[in-house]
């Protein structure tokens, strides 16, 4: 199923809203077919959509077992397009709440996302997503922002 994304502010909305609901359908849809994406976790790369959306029922199926609410915020979106092409750079948050609300931990990413559109919506092609390195730990620095 295919969502209109009709402008790139639409991807992001559906961005959050999608993991707001957990709904992986909604997610992956807004995605490319050939989508190559750099995460933060384990894999080097994810490339296709079949590895994609393996990547995010995991994830989500994850979080429906620990019985969270992962919000999503957008910080510092800088949008670049044209009429075919999209270029977003921002920091993204998420923050786990339990049940009654409490948030639980929270960690903010470098994201990158190249769209392309294709039909009239726009898709996300490829996404990069990063956390500086402590040079003393190797460990990941999830909470600079």
């Amino acid at each position: 199923m295919r969502f209109a994304l009709e402008n790139v502010h639409d991807v992001i909305e559906n961005y959050k809203s999608a993991i707001l609901e957990r709904d992986v359908e909604k997610f992956t849809a807004a995605f490319a077919p050939d989508i190559h994406a750099y995460d933060c976790w384990e894999d080097w790369e994810i490339v296709g959509q079949s590895d994609w959306r393996r990547m995010v029922e995991g994830w989500f199926g994850g979080l429906a077992e620990e019985g969270v609410t992962l919000k999503t915020d957008f910080h510092d979106v800088a949008v670049e397009e044209d009429s075919n092409v999209a270029f977003v750079r921002c920091a993204v948050t998420f923050a786990a709440y339990n049940p009654s609300g409490e948030k639980l931990r929270q960690m903010t990413n470098r994201f990158t996302m190249g769209l392309r559109k294709d039909g009239g919506s726009w898709s996300i092609a490829h996404q990069h997503s990063s956390l500086p390195i402590s040079m003393e730990t190797g460990k990941g620095l999830f909470n600079l922002r």
